[in-house]
């Protein structure tokens, strides 16, 4: 793909890419917009550098690509329900996203992407790894294809939002339990119109139809499958950095090596569709 007006690199053959030549707190002419979303359409997951975003900049660029997102469970900064906060320090028991997910997949309608910017990191360390969903179905042979491609998994956010981070209980307005959905196993990408396997070790309990042994067995191989490395990038945060994500085809996961140091900042996320 030519690209005018960015600047493209390429993390890895299958998944990821760093784009430069534009500043994301400002507005964006709608050539520049066009040439970012391409490239989040065809890298699944692109990453910017050195970009100082005050929470208004953030909320901002997100909204370029869609109405924002307001997370089931999380606590809110006040005067931005939208912002997610993402800190860890010497006092935290556990971080979120330790293991591969997809954004609050949990939803009904699941958000289209993501966009996470730390303000502070570890001197060392607490890398965001990202994975191709694409990639993923595309490696199944094709029995495992047939088999899962007409089946529906739940996704649960209770036994993570409540019972692992310890949750108090504050529910997103209107709503008066912890969210979950009926998915397809394997979902269409609504632009691009390619298969993506659509389960995540954080959030999806157990496959609708099967015996408990027999969900557990399948749902058990395909996050060893989504663990390949072959799938993957690994992001090295800076100060100011920024990872915005296509949640309908990436799965992600934190590296919690860094403690006791701390690592800060915000993300905004993106409504999205229905999966079909």
């Amino acid at each position: 793909m030519v690209y005018r007006k960015i600047e493209v690199e390429p993390l890895s053959p299958i998944i990821g890419a760093e784009v430069s030549g534009v500043d994301i707190s400002k507005p964006i002419d709608k050539e520049t917009l066009k040439e970012v979303n391409d490239a989040l359409l065809l890298h699944q997951v692109i990453f910017f550098r050195d970009q100082q975003m005050d929470l208004e900049n953030h909320k901002s660029f997100g909204r370029n690509f869609g109405e924002l997102h307001i997370h089931p469970t999380a606590a809110k900064i006040e005067g931005h329900p939208e912002i997610l906060t993402i800190h860890a320090d010497e006092t935290s028991k556990a971080v979120a996203g330790m293991k591969w997910h997809s954004d609050v997949s949990c939803d009904l309608e699941p958000p289209m992407g993501s966009i996470l910017h730390l303000h502070q990191i570890p001197k060392v360390g607490g890398d965001t790894m990202f994975a191709s969903m694409y990639r993923a179905y595309e490696q199944l042979s094709d029995p495992i294809k047939s088999f899962i491609s007409g089946l529906y998994a739940w996704h649960e956010s209770i036994g993570v939002h409540r019972d692992r981070l310890n949750h108090k209980g504050t529910l997103r307005d209107g709503e008066n339990s912890y969210p979950e959905a009926l998915h397809p196993m394997v979902r269409t990408h609504p632009i691009t119109r390619k298969k993506t396997l659509f389960v995540n070790e954080n959030f999806t309990t157990r496959i609708e139809g099967l015996h408990k042994t027999e969900s557990d067995a399948v749902l058990k191989m395909l996050y060893d499958h989504i663990a390949t490395p072959e799938f993957h990038c690994r992001f090295r945060w800076r100060e100011n950095s920024v990872a915005f994500w296509d949640n309908r085809c990436v799965q992600h996961r934190s590296v919690w090596d860094y403690y006791p140091e701390v690592r800060h900042g915000y993300r905004v996320t993106i409504a999205g569709d229905k999966p079909i």
